[in-house]
């Protein structure tokens, strides 16, 4: 690895703490903030035009969430590293920001120093955990396998998340929440998979997902 500075971009919907942390990262000698973006569908802009090592990347924004943005640029832009840095540390949130391919996940109240050896740790190729949530990760990791498209191949992406939040035992409500959607949105996925899999109720989608892996954790 070469010793030029970790090249940054900051997403994050909040200007004070957006431009805060800008300000906090601008005093490391080896971090360069090279842009930075006030929801999702701007920082995968960004990332294309500025092609930056690392995106510290908020959860609820606007426009694009955190997660679909991160998704993004894991299809898009495989070598840049998301560093999730957000208020929840909801188990279906950090297990879908690292299913949407997130390198570390960060809460909101790290010190500086944390965030910045994150920062490095990421761009080194490591995964990075904050202290609340390293006691339970290797747990959630372990117990919960990504969702097995072969079994539903007639399911989106999006849609195969919510079922596997759902044989979990999730309601719509804490769907919503775990992924920063809105109800509406969850409540019109859930008809569609129920649809798809020609299942006459939730219960026997929950079921079925189950018998497929789905929902351990």
């Amino acid at each position: 690895m070469s010793d030029d500075p970790v090249r940054v971009l900051i997403a994050d919907d909040h200007p004070v703490f957006r431009d805060g942390l800008a300000s906090l990262l601008g005093t490391q000698p080896d971090v360069t903030v090279v842009a930075t973006a006030a929801d999702g569908a701007e920082a995968v802009a960004l990332a294309a035009e500025h092609c930056p090592d690392v995106v510290v990347m908020d959860l609820q924004m606007p426009e694009l969430n955190g997660i679909d943005a991160t998704r993004r640029l894991a299809e898009t832009q495989p070598d840049v590293r998301v560093l999730v840095f957000t208020m929840g540390e909801e188990d279906g949130t950090v297990l879908a920001a690292m299913r949407a391919g997130a390198r570390g996940y960060l809460v909101k109240g790290a010190s500086q120093d944390e965030v910045a050896r994150a920062i490095s740790t990421v761009h080194a190729g490591g995964l990075v955990f904050g202290a609340s949530l390293a006691l339970r990760i290797a747990d959630l990791l372990s117990g919960t396998s990504t969702p097995d498209r072969s079994a539903f191949p007639q399911l989106t992406e999006r849609e195969l998340e919510i079922l596997d939040l759902i044989a979990a035992g999730r309601n719509n409500a804490q769907i919503a929440s775990a992924l920063y959607l809105a109800p509406k949105t969850v409540r019109n996925n859930v008809s569609n998979i129920l649809a798809k899999l020609q299942a006459t109720d939730r219960a026997e989608a929950i079921i079925r997902a189950r018998d497929a892996g789905l929902g351990g954790g």
